[in-house]
């Protein structure tokens, strides 16, 4: 965590980890009742995990779309 926060701007980081964090804590708290806290936090690591990932590759699927259009 201390790595990752050291590594990119508070804007980045919360542009880019806050709307994946943000939705992983709401589906942990809606969905995850697993009565180990354990669980629930690994279960809540591979959710934001899993949503950054979709997010960072969304990202990068439409940024070369916009890339092209600014050459223009």
């Amino acid at each position: 965590m201390y790595t990752l926060i050291q590594s990119i701007s508070l804007r980045r980081l919360l542009l880019e980890q806050g709307v994946a964090l943000g939705f992983s804590i709401l589906i942990a708290e809606l969905f995850y009742k697993f009565h180990s806290f354990t669980l629930e936090c690994v279960a809540f690591l591979a959710t934001w995990y899993l949503l950054d990932l979709g997010i960072q590759s969304l990202a990068k699927w439409l940024r070369p779309a916009q890339q092209n259009l600014t050459k223009f």
